[in-house]
């Protein structure tokens, strides 16, 4: 494929069966985005599909496809058929006109387009000039593609070999964190004009160049190394020495709890050992959370939490951990954390989920790194593109992950323990993940070896009940199988189940009701625990951030039962 340069306008392309209502849309577009992308009307179906498929052919990029609800169904499935088949990256909407919501047809169209995934969601149609609500549509999705597509140009470059362990994890922290990046594989010509620019002062496998924040280059970095570089800081600064309240972790419930803790005045700190967002950020896309029809990925819905709780005051430290929590006989706690630092709270929120399960083979967990990953976000998975990968899980985090990755990949395959995706996925993934031709699922499937050169090329896969194996092509694995809990530091009196999850509200108190029971708390006063990490819990974004949200207003109550002893 001949492969246009970076400054070649990416395509808006607009379909519709009316000329003169395309015309109207033509010109909404063009206003809003004809200087720095190439609009282009089509009435027929067959010129539209032509017109992709030169596109694809001289490698140039499709931003964003409006198809109008209207053209005959055959049409319309060729021009987004083709829209997904050949330019993945594209956005595609439906054009539907106003007051149409109430036809069951029209709602037939978008509901069944969204759920096998021919398109991302629907647009209403421009009614007037500079119709402001259609241009805010279709500018998010604009501005959705700009940020995924890997040739764009971006704040933060990562410079490695195709394949590198190192490069796949540094692109991942920055993903998750919603650090807006973009890899360049060294041997391209794309990497060498990044290297020529950084010009770091030696080799290294892995070298990131911010050019965003006055061209600062790192060789071989870590991560505390590279959120630091981006201005986010991975020690406890001197002034959060002592806090109202200490979080310990940055997922949803964390989030909430921050959030909530600090626009209610308490001083509030929050470690996260990890990434912003835990589990949630890897998430390609969540498209069942209250407020958000259209969907948003985990490490988006992270990052507004993340910028809320600061712009209320809350402060945050990433990659240090959390080594010990000490309750004191002042009523106060202790905190060690891994950069040498100790806090001390006056309340602790324990939000730090739970640990990726492992497979626990040998042969795949030599590949761990190269091949192999466990919580990784698959969005930060560029470098498969065009080759086979699988997917280890039968959750909702599995079903957006291998539809995250038919995207790039021309085979994805899905194997799963279970006897049906129905027992553990959200219907509308089952819908989408049956609709894409690209995927393979494997039921009552067990990953059970591995095999390649220098990196992951091939799985074993055996059958739960007839003990068949089989082996296949495969050159990345992302496991999520399920997780567990870490909690072998905190203090013993903290009451835990049998599989480590901590105990809170009457399951964690004495029978003889000893002291009041508060629905998060511990069984150590004025700590509390909420999300996975909880005995009980829901394992769900939404009700994580209920917990989270929940929990300050117990942090408050114990505070004032704290002060009215002294």
């Amino acid at each position: 494929m001949a492969m246009m340069g970076w400054g070649a306008r990416p395509l808006i392309l607009d379909v519709e069966a009316d000329s003169v209502q395309l015309g109207r849309t033509e010109t909404e577009l063009a206003r809003s985005f004809g200087a720095t992308f190439r609009v282009r009307g089509e009435v027929a179906a067959d010129d539209a599909v032509h017109l992709l498929e030169k596109a694809h052919e001289r490698g140039e990029r499709v931003a964003l496809v409006l198809v109008d609800d209207s053209l005959p169904e055959d049409d319309r499935a060729a021009v987004l058929g083709t829209a997904r088949r050949l330019h993945p990256e594209a956005k595609r909407l439906l054009l539907v006109p106003w007051g149409s919501w109430a036809d069951p047809r029209v709602a037939s169209t978008i509901l069944q387009g969204m759920a096998i995934g021919d398109v991302h969601a629907y647009a209403l149609r421009p009614w007037v000039e500079g119709d402001e609500l259609f241009h805010r549509s279709v500018a998010e999705f604009v501005h959705d593609w700009s940020r995924a597509d890997p040739r764009n140009k971006r704040e933060v470059v990562v410079v490695a070999d195709r394949h590198s362990g190192r490069g796949f994890e540094v692109s991942n922290l920055l993903q998750r964190n919603r650090i807006p990046y973009a890899f360049r594989e060294r041997s391209s010509e794309q990497g060498q004009d990044v290297l020529a620019a950084a010009a770091p002062k030696r080799d290294g496998e892995v070298v990131v160049w911010m050019p965003a924040i006055g061209g600062v280059t790192l060789v071989d970095p870590t991560d505390a190394e590279v959120l630091s570089a981006w201005g986010i800081p991975t020690t406890v600064p001197p002034e959060c020495s002592s806090v109202d309240l200490l979080v310990v972790g940055a997922g949803p419930a964390g989030l909430a709890a921050a959030v909530y803790g600090a626009s209610e005045g308490l001083s509030t700190l929050v470690v996260e050992r990890d990434a912003i967002g835990g589990q949630a950020g890897t998430s390609s896309l969540i498209r069942n959370y209250l407020g958000f029809s259209r969907g948003l990925s985990g490490s988006e819905l992270a990052q507004r939490g993340y910028q809320q709780a600061w712009m209320f005051g809350a402060r945050f430290v990433l990659t240090p951990v959390v080594e010990s929590v000490e309750p004191c006989a002042d009523g106060l706690f202790r905190v060690r954390v891994s950069d040498g630092s100790t806090v001390t709270a006056r309340a602790v929120v324990l939000a730090c989920g739970v640990s990726y399960r492992r497979l626990g083979i040998p042969s795949v967990e030599a590949f761990t790194g190269q091949g192999v990953y466990y919580g990784a976000s698959v969005t930060a998975a560029h470098s498969l593109t065009g080759l086979t990968a699988a997917v280890a899980g039968g959750g909702n985090s599995a079903g957006q992950a291998v539809l995250q990755l038919a995207r790039y990949c021309p085979r994805v395959h899905l194997v799963v323990r279970g006897r049906s995706l129905d027992e553990t996925m959200s219907s509308y993934l089952i819908d989408a993940i049956d609709g894409e031709p690209a995927i393979t699922v494997h039921l009552q499937t067990d990953v059970t070896g591995a095999s390649g050169e220098d990196r992951l090329e091939r799985l074993t896969l055996t059958h739960r009940t007839t003990s068949e194996s089989c082996e296949i092509d495969a050159d990345g694995l992302f496991v999520m199988i399920g997780a567990d809990p870490q909690t072998d530091w905190l203090p013993a009196e903290v009451a835990r189940d049998d599989r480590g999850f901590v105990l809170t509200g009457a399951d964690a108190l004495p029978d003889d009701g000893s002291r009041p029971t508060q629905p998060y708390e511990t069984s150590v006063p004025g700590l509390f625990a909420v999300g996975d990490l909880r005995c009980g819990s829901l394992k769900r974004v939404a009700s994580a951030v209920g917990e989270g949200s929940v929990v300050v207003s117990q942090v408050h109550l114990h505070l004032a039962q704290e002060a009215a002893k002294r």
